[in-house]
């Protein structure tokens, strides 16, 4: 027997007992005539002590233990006499009197600690040391306990796990794809699926009724903290409802989830129009854990003698309370420089300070008087001490820009507390998006959103400049500005589809090629439908207050797509090449 408990198991209750412990050894403390050890596992630390009086050999060999070496010790457990209230096991030790080393284990390339010494590449090398560290560890635990949680409460609903194919076709629409070659097939690829969408759909024509699956999801794009090529969804599709029904179905899961996992009690979730979410955020994923709203200042800050303000499409502003004498003049610079980074890409910002007394400190005092600064604060409802940052341009660039400014001005206030959960159902998206460059529309959500009902007609029958007006039964679920889930209620009538294709630049022969199979579904008695998808580890680290997925996928890959700890991707045998019919020489010699 390896273990008759776990290193986070013993109690006083277990005091005179003896007991077998098997684990990795955290840190050893030499004392003269004593050597204690942390002997770590999965479920926590407990103290071992060897006694140089009770057996001078045994304390000897504890002594040449290294950090990670894997032991089992056998011994009896005492109370200590010095308690370590911040450990679970803390009011015990283990008094060892047999010891056996199950493997040694070189010096670790970085500290098994909670705050480690680390890189992030070196971490993902070395995985299997990074996961024994309690971050880690613990929130691999978290998404486990979370998944469990989403299959009780789906499964209590009625719905039914299904898994669909991981190799697929290729299709032109959303990310690029992964592909992979067919050796039976030469010539010919599969695609890893950037998500089951089409599956899903069928499954409904199929009369399946409520789906749903923790999927795993390819995508072959540029990769950041909360993206990485390979990822999981909770993927639901539903017949026979409406949006209403839908979003009230996942918002009934994501309290569910919140309440079983973190003890979080979830408020009802307001709604916002897509329109008006840009309006006053200038993001349709805004964060609602502080205000901050945008005021246009067009009517009150044009035609005043200031070009910029006057040749701009929109002048609009943030109000950040008292923050007028935190910034100085050298602050402010720095904050305009943060907004001109190619990222972002300000042309300037304008700043104005309501000062105590009633008066005005501006970048553009001179254009303005202080009679009119104050009505640009009264429309703010600025109060003496608050500062407003006013931006110009374009209206989509502006407002872009100055939600960016909006975030950066929360992070810095402290508005964005950790444990506080602002959900929010963003609804009634546009249905298409109008590409200047490549002359045509792209689907906002993807090409099998429906429009809305009153919008059926107008997109069968409309000309272009109404087809940019349409609105889609489409819905995010937004919490604490991270996008965690969307979806949309589908087309399932095949004129509408064909329609639909064809407005985003599909012939019919590219339709039916890439798409027919669902096409001829629908000729079938295809039921309304529609459903929803959540970012299973985005919805992890949100609920954690993380910024990066990382911690919450076993294996991640970093930033340029790569495995560290396998070294994938790599280059493959020339013979498996040749049983595929590819030839990378002669490619490149044709390329040459």
């Amino acid at each position: 027997m390896y273990r008759t408990h776990n290193c986070g198991e013993l109690r006083m209750e277990h005091i005179g007992q003896e007991v077998t412990l098997s684990g990795w050894v955290q840190i050893s403390r030499d004392f003269g005539g004593m050597t204690f050890i942390d002997l770590r596992d999965r479920y926590g630390i407990t103290q071992l002590v060897f006694n140089m009086e009770d057996d001078a050999d045994l304390c000897a060999r504890a002594r040449k233990l290294g950090r990670e070496f894997v032991i089992k010790i056998t011994g009896k457990v005492r109370e200590r006499s010095n308690k370590n209230p911040n450990r679970a096991t803390g009011d015990i030790e283990i008094e060892v009197s047999e010891m056996a080393i199950l493997n040694a284990s070189k010096t670790p390339p970085f500290t098994i600690e909670d705050e480690s010494d680390g890189g992030d590449d070196l971490r993902m090398k070395y995985r299997y040391l990074d996961i024994r560290r309690n971050p880690v560890k613990e929130s691999l635990m978290f998404r486990s306990n979370l998944a469990i949680e989403v299959r009780k409460h789906l499964s209590g609903q009625g719905f039914v796990e299904v898994e669909t194919p991981v190799l697929i076709k290729s299709t032109p629409e959303g990310a690029r794809d992964f592909v992979v070659p067919s050796r039976m097939n030469q010539g010919q690829f599969y695609a890893l699926p950037q998500s089951p969408q089409t599956f899903k759909q069928i499954l409904m024509v199929a009369g399946m009724d409520r789906y749903f699956q923790i999927v795993k999801c390819f995508r072959d794009e540029d990769l950041r903290a909360d993206r990485q090529p390979e990822f999981t969804q909770i993927d639901c599709e539903m017949a026979f409802v409406t949006q209403e029904e839908i979003l009230n179905t996942f918002e009934g899961l994501t309290k569910h989830l919140f309440k079983q996992t973190l003890g979080v009690e979830l408020p009802d979730f307001p709604r916002m129009q897509y329109d008006e979410a840009m309006r006053r955020y200038g993001s349709d994923k805004p964060d609602l854990r502080f205000g901050m709203e945008f005021v246009e200042l067009n009517e009150l800050a044009q035609n005043k003698g200031f070009v910029v303000f006057d040749n701009a499409e929109l002048v609009v502003g943030i109000c950040a309370e008292g923050q007028a004498e935190a910034y100085s003049n050298k602050d402010i610079k720095k904050l305009t420089e943060w907004m001109q980074r190619p990222q972002i890409g300000a042309k300037g910002l304008v700043y104005v300070k309501v000062n105590a007394d009633g008066t005005f400190k501006s970048s553009v005092g001179k254009f303005f008087n202080d009679e009119q600064l104050a009505e640009w604060a009264k429309a703010f409802g600025a109060k003496a001490g608050d500062m407003l940052l006013i931006l110009s341009g374009e209206t989509e660039k502006t407002r872009k820009q100055l939600n960016e400014l909006r975030l950066e001005m929360g992070r810095r206030m402290g508005l964005m507390k950790k444990g506080d959960f602002k959900p929010l159902w963003v609804v009634d998206f546009p249905l298409l998006e109008w590409d200047e460059d490549s002359e045509r529309f792209h689907a906002m959500h993807h090409p099998f959103t429906s429009p809305k009902k009153e919008d059926v007609e107008r997109m069968l029958n409309g000309d272009h400049e109404t087809m940019k007006s349409l609105k889609a039964d489409a819905y995010d679920l937004v919490i604490n500005g991270s996008e965690i889930g969307g979806g949309s209620i589908r087309i399932h009538d095949r004129e509408l589809q064909s329609k639909n294709f064809k407005l985003l630049g599909f012939t019919a022969e590219e339709a039916e090629d890439q798409f027919g199979f669902l096409l001829g579904a629908f000729e079938y008695g295809a039921p309304p439908h529609g459903g929803i998808a959540f970012g299973f580890d985005r919805l992890c680290a949100v609920m954690n207050g993380q910024s990066t997925i990382r911690d919450y996928i076993a294996f991640p890959k970093n930033n340029q797509g790569r495995d560290m700890m396998i070294d994938a991707p790599s280059v493959i045998h020339q013979e498996q090449l040749e049983e595929l019919g590819i030839d990378l020489v002669k490619q490149e010699e044709e390329v040459g």
